[in-house]
């Protein structure tokens, strides 16, 4: 006890001691931040003290990571014990946690990391910290103490995933042991300091009954879904960021069948698949010498010698579009994937586009007819004004009518029921009345759609 009373008291003198910081430029044009903690001072004495008090043992590869948290937890009462501010027991509780917090896990991220209604973390510098509740974005009273507090905390997350990020690499994409993907930018390319962004992963994915509650989905578009999924369509899941593509997706390949061999190739691994057979397959950027890289393209043309009975892809955005649509085209039925589009139609012009992004020659017209044969059915996705993620559009693609790719809508939004008080639209998916053109070819393999499910409800 009485040596980390000492260091304790090092701290303290070091501290006081410290030369004052130099002026330099300011980070954004606003008022200078003040430090609204009251115990900062206390948290820096104790965090100096725990790191002095457990040295190495805070990097100790042999230690698990339940070890670690255990002898932190007993020295860091002890460490608190000793300081001579004084302290009510909750203030203790609270430094205690917050410490706890930064030394185990990633500091004032935490406890948003635990909030399951929080989905969103976005860190726009180390004083201006945002998060998504509700599909509504609301800033936080939290921040970090400066800009290399901030930088420690990326560096954490992204060391555990082996990756690296620094000036001469100041972008990375990471994801959290969770499954939660990051974002991180570093300056000089971010001007106002180092942003991070973190997209929380479900701790249990959502089902269809979730999104049927939601109102992402109603009961007959999930029928449908799964119909067509049973019935080796392939499906494109088209939307704008955050618009819940991913999620849709999960549920979506949930209808798969167990029996079959499934191959997922993403950036990020997110996708999370309880059926038996799933080979998971995640890209890989380039090391610090520049190579090693794994690009999506390359998964999807291995994924094609795995002998699988289905390719999931989390997204494609270049050339990879053309090896999923020769994939689709050529034994692979039933394949899913997403797109960032704001339409059908859009997104069948994007995957024009990222096809001609793959060098290879071809006329628009081959290119169209790829898609033509390859796409049947293409599910919408939106994040609506109110904070919701809805399915707006599930359209069918017909076919080549000329040099244009036909399609038909098969449930689309109802926006003219209008919104309720709390400005939630009251609207769902409709049937439009208009019968697949697949539903035949669903019948001969067993799957049977009813007739009643795209009866045009009366307006």
């Amino acid at each position: 006890m009485s040596n980390l009373a000492e260091r304790l008291e090092q701290a303290r003198s070091a501290r006081a001691g410290a030369a004052p910081p130099q002026a330099g430029p300011t980070r954004r044009a606003k008022a200078p931040r003040r430090r609204e903690d009251p115990f900062a001072d206390v948290k820096d004495r104790v965090h100096q003290a725990l790191v002095a008090s457990l040295g190495p043992r805070l990097y100790d590869p042999h230690l698990s990571e339940q070890e670690l948290a255990s002898q932190v937890r007993h020295t860091l009462q002890q460490v608190i014990d000793s300081e001579n501010t004084p302290l009510s027991q909750s203030d203790r509780t609270k430094i205690a946690q917050d410490v706890s917090d930064d030394i185990l896990g990633h500091g004032p991220l935490e406890p948003y990391l635990r909030d399951p209604d929080v989905t969103e973390i976005m860190v726009n510098g180390a004083d201006d910290i945002y998060i998504e509740r509700d599909g509504r974005i609301f800033p936080t009273g939290t921040r970090f103490a400066d800009e290399s507090h901030l930088r420690r905390t990326i560096d954490k997350i992204v060391s555990r995933v082996g990756r690296r990020v620094d000036e001469s690499s100041p972008m990375v994409d990471a994801r959290l042991p969770d499954g939660s993907r990051v974002n991180a930018v570093l300056p000089p390319v971010a001007l106002d300091g180092s942003m991070l962004t973190i997209r929380k992963f479900a701790k249990d994915p959502f089902t269809d009954s979730d999104l049927i509650a939601m109102g992402t989905m109603s009961t007959p578009v999930r029928d449908f879904l799964e119909a067509c999924v049973r019935g080796r369509r392939n499906i494109l899941i088209s939307g704008g960021t955050g618009s819940g593509k991913t999620t849709t997706l999960n549920v979506v390949s949930s209808f798969l069948p167990e029996e079959e061999r499934i191959v997922t190739i993403e950036d990020a691994a997110e996708l999370q698949l309880h059926q038996r057979h799933v080979l998971r397959t995640e890209s890989r950027p380039p090391n610090i010498e520049g190579s090693g890289a794994i690009a999506i393209r390359e998964l999807v043309r291995n994924a094609l010698r795995m002998r699988p009975d289905r390719i999931i892809v989390g997204e494609v955005r270049d050339g990879a579009a053309l090896d999923m649509l020769q994939a689709m085209n050529t034994g692979h039925d039933g394949s899913l994937t997403t797109i960032h589009a704001n339409s059908p139609r859009d997104s069948l012009s994007r995957l024009e586009t990222m096809v001609l992004m793959a060098g290879v020659d071809l006329p628009v017209r081959a290119i169209r007819e790829q898609v033509a044969g390859a796409i049947d059915l293409i599910v919408q996705q939106a994040r609506l004004k109110d904070g919701s993620r809805r399915i707006v559009a599930i359209s069918e693609v017909i076919g080549m009518e000329g040099d244009v790719v036909t399609l038909q809508d098969v449930f689309t939004f109802d926006y003219s029921a209008g919104r309720d008080e709390h400005g939630r639209y009251l609207g769902q998916l409709l049937p439009t009345g208009v019968r697949p053109g697949f539903v035949q070819d669903l019948a001969d393999l067993g799957v049977e759609l009813p007739v009643h499910l795209f009866a045009r409800i009366a307006q």
